[in-house]
């Protein structure tokens, strides 16, 4: 190893220096440099650097000796906390290995300059250790609050004046003759699967802001994604520091557009000015927001092939013509396709979050009606809309879903139209499986080969008996209301009603009278779907009138649902766990409408034809908690690569209203039994 005297260093300490040779800056490739940031290259991978609000800035004592860079100078700096009295290349070297294995974001080329702070107070820093860093590349150590002890030479400080501790890992520095100001630095990730709108990232202006990335990959077609360093997060206490977050294009975040999936809209909205409290949350406990994604035009459940204003997102399972479902489609597809996204939240109203889940492979849930707010989302059905999260590991579900969800954001009873929600976090599990016969067996006959031992091996670990029961008959003859024996029928009519003037009152009218003011009377572009719904609106049909009544026939069939099939029991939060499939029953669905019309495929949205309900109304209706969770996967052979590729299969698992974090204790139960795994990214879940 070179010797410590030896190396071409400037070591910048309090109280001493050592200079050696001059050293010129590791050298960035393709830099772009803005007052707002600065991106370059190191080897193959992008960054990104926030050059307009510096994370923090470090102060040069000594102005008069050479600071050793010009003004100007761009350079790559990694922070190291060294909170150790001696500090020993041992302990650096275990350290910057932990960096490596751990991020994604970090890589030697940040060992152009290291600056070591410590906490421990007298701490000194051995010869090795800087001869470990100069050998590692560092051309710059700066010291702050450390006692080097460097016999007797003179001496630059580095002063770090905030009050805050400067969190560890890579950061982009720009030089000048007495500061180092230190800037974020974000890793650019090209969405090659189309799911995202936007990357974006903190302004770090103090106002709680986002600002919108305004580059792609030219060569792959593809937004770019800014992902922060994960080591930044090491040390902080929330229960959410640093996950990697993508939020559903129909909240607001503050600083960012909300398109809802149409151009139209984004003509006549302002950027938001606020960001959702649901979401604001999620940062509050530690998430990195780093984009808005896709999802179908307001929320719609449009197929792939309807999609006018945007391409549809691509889903990486099978032959990658697989369908990503209805309107959260960007953030499952994204969930199944990238290892540097931690977690997507979404919006489920009639199956948008579930359905998508079902089709990538991944776990996602609607929760019970009223569970968080959605103040600054944009409304499909103010009674029935809910937000979720989708994500790959069923523990780290589990634990993100609890933080999120607190009971100062519930929905109160005058948006819901339902009893206040209690929440019980408990392992007192429903004590039997609801096995709906009219939705069984699943169409795909080795789909229903992985479910039957799925569900015995769940029995047994959790000690429930499986009671076979004809949900739709129960349904159908249930006595909810006394001048009308239709009742489906009429918890249907109250569910359209209650959709339609919704979206007429947030999305349609305001549209469409804005767009005929500003474009002669002209009716806006919309998909299909909307075009059709919102030109034959009857307004003597559908009214605040009818939405109040159809809110009162809601809460009926809720209050009876949770008396007759889902009751709560003084064992149990909720008595029964219902299983559905809210998939496509283990066949595949594809993006293009012809591959869907063969024999061993199927459209989205198909029920058996005995069955008086689809799956994926049954908690919109009666507002409980359902959860998809994937098993496993099938073959099919794929008319697109003419080959046998791999199809993951799901269930849905359905618990009364009020019962998520129960259901939640369960799935990280049967996680840590081995019996629910991790999905991995990519063509195949398992």
């Amino acid at each position: 190893m070179v010797s410590w005297k030896q190396t071409f260093i400037k070591v910048l300490v309090l109280g001493s220096a050592f200079e050696g040779g001059s050293a010129s800056p590791l050298s960035l490739s393709n830099i772009l440099q803005t007052s707002e940031a600065v991106s370059y290259q190191l080897g193959d991978t992008t960054y990104l650097a926030n050059a307009k609000e510096p994370r923090d800035t470090l102060t040069i004592i000594n102005p008069k000796v050479d600071n050793h860079y010009a003004t100007g100078t761009i350079i790559t700096l990694t922070v190291i906390p060294a909170n150790e009295t001696i500090v020993t290349a041992h302990h650096l070297n275990a350290t910057i290995s932990s960096y490596l294995a751990n991020d994604d974001v970090f890589s030697t080329e940040f060992l152009g300059a290291v600056y070591l702070t410590s906490s421990a107070g007298n701490t000194s820093v051995t010869a090795d250790a800087l001869e470990y860093l100069s050998s590692a590349g560092a051309e710059t150590i700066y010291l702050d609050s450390i006692v080097f002890k460097s016999q007797g030479r003179r001496a630059i400080s580095i002063h770090h004046k905030s009050a805050k501790t400067l969190a560890p890992g890579p950061y982009t520095a720009v030089m000048s003759k007495d500061k180092v100001s230190l800037l974020d630095t974000y890793r650019l990730y090209p969405d090659m699967y189309r799911d995202f709108v936007t990357g974006m990232y903190p302004s770090n202006d103090g106002s709680g802001s986002f600002v919108p990335l305004q580059s792609m990959s030219s060569r792959l077609w593809a937004p770019l994604v800014p992902v922060p360093s994960r080591i930044h997060s090491w040390g902080d206490p929330r229960p959410l520091a640093g996950k990697r977050v993508a939020v559903k294009d129909i909240f607001d975040i503050k600083g960012v557009q909300t398109s809802a999936g149409s151009q139209a809209w984004v003509q006549i909205t302002p950027v938001a000015n606020r960001t959702a409290p649901a979401i604001q949350r999620l940062v509050d406990l530690g998430a990195i927001l780093v984009g808005k994604q896709k999802l179908a035009q307001f929320a719609s459940g449009a197929n792939a092939w309807d999609w006018t204003d945007g391409q549809a997102p691509f889903n990486p399972r099978g032959d990658g013509y697989l369908t990503c479902a209805a309107s959260s489609s960007g953030g499952a597809c994204s969930i199944a396709a990238y290892d540097w996204l931690d977690a997507a939240i979404g919006s489920d109203t009639g199956v948008s979050i579930r359905r998508p889940a079902a089709v990538t492979g991944t776990f996602g849930n609607r929760p019970s009606q009223g569970m968080i707010t959605l103040q600054g989302m944009l409304a499909q059905n103010w009674a029935e809309d809910t937000a979720g999260v989708l994500c790959r590991n069923p523990a780290e579900w589990a634990r993100f879903a609890k933080a999120w969800y607190t009971p100062e954001l519930h929905q109160p009873a005058s948006i819901t139209g339902l009893s206040p929600l209690s929440v019980p976090d408990t392992m007192a599990f429903p004590t039997q499986i609801l096995y709906p016969e009219e939705q069984f067996p699943l169409v795909n006959p080795a789909a229903q080969k992985i479910l039957e031992p799925f569900l015995s091996t769940i029995a047994k670990e959790l000690n429930m008996s499986i009671k076979y029961t004809n949900l739709s008959a129960t349904l159908i003859e249930a006595p909810i209301f006394s001048d009308n024996n239709n009742t489906m029928d009429r918890l249907l009519t109250a569910t359209a009603a209650l959709t339609y003037w919704s979206s007429h009152v947030a999305v349609a009218d305001p549209l469409m009278t804005e767009w005929a003011r500003r474009y002669e009377g002209r009716f806006p572009p919309v998909d299909p779907l909307w075009r059709k719904e919102w030109s034959q609106f009857n307004a003597s049909v559908i009214n605040q009138a009818a939405y109040d009544q159809a809110l009162q026939d809601k809460r009926k069939g809720v209050d009876w649902f949770e008396r007759n099939v889902l009751p709560e029991t003084p064992q149990s939060c909720s008595e029964s766990l219902l299983i559905c499939d809210i998939g496509t029953g283990g066949l595949p669905s594809f993006r293009e409408k012809a591959l869907n019309e063969g024999p061993n495929a199927t459209f989205l949205g198909r029920m058996p034809d005995w069955a008086a309900i689809p799956c994926s109304m049954i908690c919109p209706i009666f507002g409980c908690a359902d959860f998809t969770i994937p098993l496993g996967q099938v073959p099919y052979h794929s008319p697109v690569t003419n080959v046998t590729e791999q199809f993951p299969v799901s269930i849905n698992m359905i618990v009364r209203r009020g019962c998520d974090f129960v259901l939640f204790n369960m799935v990280e139960k049967l996680a840590r039994a081995g019996i629910i795994q991790a999905v991995k990214t990519g063509k195949q879940a398992f």
